[in-house]
């Protein structure tokens, strides 16, 4: 069977995903341990809260390093809101510029829109040759956040949204993916785009 490891390092929202997870029939663990993440089949990054914080709470588990050990393997990655955000190089809260995990050039930063934080459902905009968003192009998922990247990292494909301005909604990078909504929290759409992301696991 299939095992998914959901990192574990203080972030508010591992529990909810990893049960989205576990509905789609797979073995999910919750951990931190670097021998279960480097073992699973596909490793979800989570995450909520403040870039800088988020950053402190995965380097005091050690998890830079298993991200960079998975991905040098070719060994699949999923992040999830600020997961997303710190796969990236900088970013910056409140003038505070922290750096991220470098997996990809770019600085996330406070949208420039009417009203922060973006809460909702939102449509995005993926490419043609979207993997994550098969069969749910057209379908519209759920955001919580106030920061995200407003340029697209080299060589990658891209998922747009707007909200007050364009910004990444998603980045599907060979086994590096992500997300800068909440599947878990996206009903069917949601589901169906983790169910996509397992099935590049095979």
């Amino acid at each position: 069977m299939t095992r998914i490891a959901v990192l574990d390092y203080g972030s508010g929202n591992v529990r909810s995903v990893a049960c989205a997870l576990s509905r789609l029939g797979v073995t999910v663990d919750l951990t931190s341990d670097p021998e279960a993440v480097a073992g699973a089949d596909g490793l979800v990054v989570p995450g909520v809260g403040a870039f800088a914080a988020v950053m402190d709470q995965l380097r005091r588990v050690g998890a830079p390093r298993m991200v960079e050990r998975r991905l040098a393997g070719g060994r699949p990655v999923l992040g999830i809101c600020v997961g997303m955000q710190v796969m990236f190089a900088r970013g910056n809260e409140h003038g505070v510029i922290a750096d991220g995990l470098g997996q990809w050039d770019g600085l996330v930063e406070r949208l420039d829109a009417p009203i922060v934080p973006h809460m909702g459902w939102a449509q995005v905009e993926p490419p043609a040759d979207t993997v994550l968003f098969r069969g749910i192009a057209d379908e519209r998922f759920y955001f919580v956040h106030s920061y995200a990247a407003r340029t697209a990292p080299e060589h990658t494909d891209i998922t747009w949204a707007e909200h007050g301005h364009r910004f990444v909604a998603a980045v599907e990078n060979g086994t590096l993916q992500a997300t800068q909504f909440h599947p878990e929290k996206s009903g069917d759409a949601g589901a169906q785009l983790l169910a996509n992301w397992l099935e590049t696991l095979d």
